[in-house]
């Protein structure tokens, strides 16, 4: 994708310039973002995919639309006859991660890929009835609104009080102070940092797909990088053992002795010494799939011609590794700049897959055997 280039998804805007002006920062409106737009899941499908036990999907009901509370809400899988009527007003059917089962819907995301993968969590389609939505509320990641089906009513505004409403199933703002008010028609695209508080209503049968980007968290990558590095320390600083061959009696036992502590941090420094620890505990927890997915096993054969990744695998690099579903690869040279094109396009053709090394080709065909890529017919 040229950044530079503007874009009818962006309203005009190149992704270079949208990035600059409003990402994190502003919102944006843009009209027929996707003119004519065809959602690629229909109602059908949709409550299909709600039905299966793998896939996650919520159920949103205000028993009395018109009047503050009321809402129930509950987790799927969802039999067809414990979803609501769709005559029945009110109500919303959210499903997670389309994109992992749908190839329409992932390459939809995929226009969306203007903004680094490690950040691109996953498509959600929500269905609502006349009046039907979740309430006001904010959310700790950036997302694109894409209205796909009927009309939707957006308030939004920038919200200093996000204290929300006691005793309520969900994270509803109690407090909430609208700013902009407007309605998406089919194609529309509404984009949202994150916690900028909205509240979508559904005006008649509606339905809205929504491509959202997680925000680790300090404490969260702090948590998941340590795990990482505690898993490679056996490998970066082996099993040498506590000695104390000049320790002396003492008469506090209970007291943790200086040179124990001082092992410790020598420990610590010593898994820490190879530059790149945490390069690799960072890479390995970004490309981790989520707890959900699950791979096919595949055919080695497929190394006889292209290859494309599975819609479900993650595939990221730095400098100096590969990652692909949670593990990490050093990587140089022309296998290194294959692998990084396999990430960033998706596929390799016949004739790249021949210039890799033996080495790389054989953990191409282990990755296929996994089911994390397949023949690109």
């Amino acid at each position: 994708m040229n950044i530079n280039d503007p874009l009818q998804l962006l309203g005009g805007l190149s992704p270079k310039t949208f990035m600059q002006r409003h990402w994190q920062k502003k919102p944006l409106v843009i009209r027929q973002a996707i003119p004519g737009f065809v959602p690629p899941v229909d109602r059908a499908e949709l409550m299909d995919l709600a039905a299966q036990s793998e896939v996650q999907s919520r159920l949103v009901v205000q028993a009395h639309p018109a009047t503050a509370g009321d809402w129930k809400f509950k987790h799927g899988p969802f039999v067809r006859r414990a979803i609501p009527p769709f005559k029945q007003p009110g109500w919303t059917l959210l499903v997670q991660g389309v994109d992992l089962y749908d190839e329409r819907v992932h390459a939809l995301r995929n226009q969306f890929r203007f903004v680094p993968d490690v950040r691109l969590d996953d498509v959600m389609i929500s269905y609502a009835t006349d009046g039907g939505g979740v309430g006001p509320h904010f959310d700790s990641y950036d997302v694109f609104l894409l209205q796909a089906v009927g009309q939707r009513r957006w308030r939004i505004g920038r919200q200093k009080d996000l204290s929300l409403q006691p005793d309520m199933p969900l994270k509803i703002l109690a407090n909430f102070e609208p700013e902009e008010e407007f309605v998406l028609e089919p194609g529309d695209l509404l984009y949202l940092p994150p916690r900028y508080a909205h509240d979508g209503i559904a005006q008649g049968e509606c339905m809205t797909y929504s491509i959202g980007f997680r925000s680790p968290s300090a404490g969260e990558l702090a948590r998941e990088v340590l795990q990482g590095l505690a898993e490679q320390a056996m490998d970066e600083v082996g099993d040498k053992l506590y000695r104390d061959p000049k320790q002396p009696a003492v008469e506090r036992c209970a007291e943790i002795p200086d040179g124990l502590v001082e092992f410790a941090r020598n420990a610590l420094d010593d898994a820490l010494r190879d530059p790149l620890s945490l390069r690799r505990a960072l890479g390995e927890y970004l490309s981790a799939p989520k707890a959900d997915v699950w791979f096919d096993g595949g055919n080695a054969s497929v190394l006889k011609g292209a290859v494309q990744l599975d819609r479900r695998t993650r595939m990221v690099y730095d400098p100096h590794h590969v990652f692909i579903n949670g593990e990490s690869f050093l990587a140089s040279g022309r296998d290194a700049e294959l692998m990084r094109f396999l990430a960033d396009q998706g596929f390799l053709d016949a004739a790249d897959v021949k210039r890799l090394s033996a080495a790389a080709r054989h953990l191409l065909s282990d990755w296929c055997e996994s089911g994390w890529v397949h023949a690109n017919d």
